[in-house]
């Protein structure tokens, strides 16, 4: 799938990100040990999940199979939907089909807003919630800096 960026600010917050923690020998394990069983509470179906942290770039490298590319996509959303994290290479094995779009959450942005830009119908907003599910948890709890999967309809 290849390198996903993110805003480092924006996300859930697993870990801490001060650089006294940086600091620490295991700094890098305990945080990626927190993003995979951050992505493991997705229940997306994924084997042999590897997560590596790298602070000082800020970037999570997943390795493992996917049982598709939407699980694929939804677990580097959710390895980059973390405070600290800058980019996510998704390095995930999955049976080849079309890659979604992705869509940058700014101040403002409603899933109706966005599923208009995208498909033309307000009304379709309910395929991006359902697309980053269990993420989102309610169509209405988006915040600026996330990144949302677009499925292809």
């Amino acid at each position: 799938m290849g390198l996903l960026s993110f805003i480092k600010e924006a996300g859930e917050k697993l870990f801490g990100g001060s650089s006294a923690q940086a600091a620490e020998p295991d700094a890098n394990t305990k945080a990626a040990a927190a993003i995979k069983t951050y992505i493991e509470t997705q229940n997306l179906g994924l084997t042999g999940l590897e997560v590596t942290y790298t602070a000082s770039s800020g970037v999570v490298t997943l390795a493992g199979q996917a049982p598709s590319q939407e699980a694929s996509e939804k677990a580097a959303l959710a390895a980059g939907n973390v405070a600290n994290v800058t980019s996510v290479d998704n390095n995930l094995v999955a049976p080849p089909a079309p890659p979604a779009q992705y869509h940058d959450v700014v101040k403002g942005d409603t899933l109706s807003a966005i599923s208009k830009k995208y498909y033309g119908d307000a009304n379709k907003y309910n395929a991006i919630f359902e697309a980053n599910k269990p993420m989102l948890s309610h169509p209405d709890k988006i915040y600026p800096g996330q990144k949302l999967r677009i499925p292809v309809l």
